[in-house]
């Protein structure tokens, strides 16, 4: 294969992600992680859009296995090759957020306002699937505000991770291929 402009773009986006999804497997403070990070820079960098689907979700798993397996193995009684089906969905609609976000064009604005945007749709949709399915709150409207109300200390991290892995992604994607960041656009 040579090694083109095109190609050196896409593996570099790809091995961010992968990297992302190591990071994943230093402590780090909860919900503090490059998840959304990965599915934006997949969703803005790699092509065709089925593979910015497919490697961020791949990275996504992997790091699941090694940390159900190896990290949080106590809590399993046998090899857990998916865990959390309700974290996939809320990932692939992040994905779907990133790629409606990024279809028209790539702006910084455009970055951070869906890195906030995806930040506060997987906490709303984690959620919602955690009073779905754990049996911790009744299923009822009161039991829902009270499952979001016990994941509000939650949120803080999020927001606060998903904007520094973002800006941290697409940094070191636009410094390792000398490009500009995408600039900020200011309405004439």
């Amino acid at each position: 294969m040579r090694f083109t402009p095109e190609n050196k773009s896409w593996f570099t986006a790809l091995a961010l992600i992968f990297l992302a999804a190591l990071a994943r497997l230093i402590p780090h403070p909860p919900n503090f992680t490059p998840m959304t990070a990965m599915a934006l820079l997949g969703m803005a960098y790699l092509k065709p859009r089925w593979l910015a689907f497919v490697f961020p979700l791949a990275a996504l798993w992997l790091s699941n296995l090694v940390l159900d397996n190896l990290v949080y193995a106590e809590y399993y009684d046998h090899f857990m090759w998916f865990s959390n089906p309700g974290v996939f969905l809320s990932f692939l609609l992040v994905s779907m957020l990133a790629f409606w976000a990024f279809r028209q064009m790539l702006t910084a604005k455009r970055i951070a306002l869906s890195a906030l945007g995806a930040s506060l749709l997987f906490w709303f949709s984690t959620n919602f699937f955690v009073w779905l399915q754990s049996g911790m709150y009744p299923k009822n409207a009161a039991g829902l505000l009270a499952c979001y109300t016990a994941a509000l200390p939650f949120l803080r991290n999020a927001l606060l991770g998903d904007l520094f892995f973002t800006a941290l992604l697409f940094g070191l994607y636009a410094l390792l291929l000398g490009k500009k960041i995408p600039a900020m656009k200011a309405k004439a």
